[in-house]
């Protein structure tokens, strides 16, 4: 009877090592630990974001002017054009039916049309739309005193990888996006993702860098330089040592017997309620 007894300890305790490797204390899993009370006084954001247009991006360029003939040869399947109904004075927009965005080649180049190259290296896309208002209002040749320019990018995307619940490639419009969005946007992590080790790949000119970012440290996740995501980033969020062996013959080996254990410790236990009771 004490053997029995032994045994069924022994399987219990084998049981319980098994069910509990899957365990994850909450401090491995809990974004921004601690930020309720590091921002309980509010702080001054210390990173100014402005996105910059990068190769292969899609600009869409639009011009208005209070006179509409005067953006009227802009206004073709390549650009963009609005202009205010002298009637109404209401805004109209001037289109075509197939629209085109500038694409912007490896040297940053977008060609426009009347002006010709424009490069947009380093720009932002108030700074580039500037330059075209600067270049309408000057011109000697399509002078608009009037026009007003605007660029957006159309082509904002990133891809996160890994133990999230919907990985793939994600397009947004506008041209802020947080880390923590993106994430948001894949669904969010999933319980036995790493936190602590979440990797974004960005590409800046002709070199690749790579930022690894704990999430549950608030201050090390907004002062980082990749909180602030770029056209084209890669995030990949790492799964723990359970995960990453799923799949494999020894992983299958032990849930086979973390189930048999468990059937096991039940005969057991029927066993010893049996004895006692005869």
């Amino acid at each position: 009877m004490k053997k029995i007894f032994y045994v069924f300890c022994l399987l219990a305790v084998v049981e319980l090592t098994l069910s509990t490797t899957s365990c994850i204390s909450t401090e491995k899993i809990v974004y921004l630990q601690g930020a309720d009370t590091m921002y309980a006084v509010p702080q001054q954001i210390q990173q100014a974001f402005e996105l910059e247009i990068q190769p292969d991006d899609e600009l869409a360029i639009s011009v208005s002017s209070r006179f509409p003939e005067a953006i009227a040869k802009f206004n073709n399947n390549t650009l963009i054009g609005g202009g205010t109904n002298s009637m109404t004075g209401s805004n109209t927009a001037n289109t075509t039916s197939r629209v085109a965005y500038f694409l912007v080649d490896k040297e940053g180049n977008i060609e426009f049309p009347v002006f010709g190259t424009i490069n947009t290296r380093n720009k932002t896309c108030k700074q580039l739309a500037l330059e075209l208002q600067q270049k309408f209002q000057t011109n000697d040749v399509e002078k608009i005193k009037d026009a007003v320019v605007n660029v957006k990018v159309m082509s904002f995307k990133v891809t996160v990888l890994g133990d999230v619940k919907n990985p793939g490639t994600q397009t947004f419009q506008g041209e802020r996006l947080t880390l923590l969005e993106a994430i948001g946007k894949a669904g969010d992590m999933n319980g036995s993702a790493l936190r602590e080790h979440v990797l974004v790949v960005r590409e800046i000119g002709d070199k690749r860098v790579t930022y690894d970012v704990d999430v549950r440290d608030p201050q090390q996740v907004f002062d980082s330089p990749a909180y602030y995501l770029q056209q084209n980033d890669i995030i990949y969020v790492q799964p723990n040592k359970s995960v990453r062996v799923k799949g494999s013959t020894g992983y299958t080996l032990l849930s086979v017997l973390a189930t048999a254990v468990s059937v096991l410790v039940s005969v057991v236990s029927l066993v010893i309620a049996l004895t006692k009771k005869y």
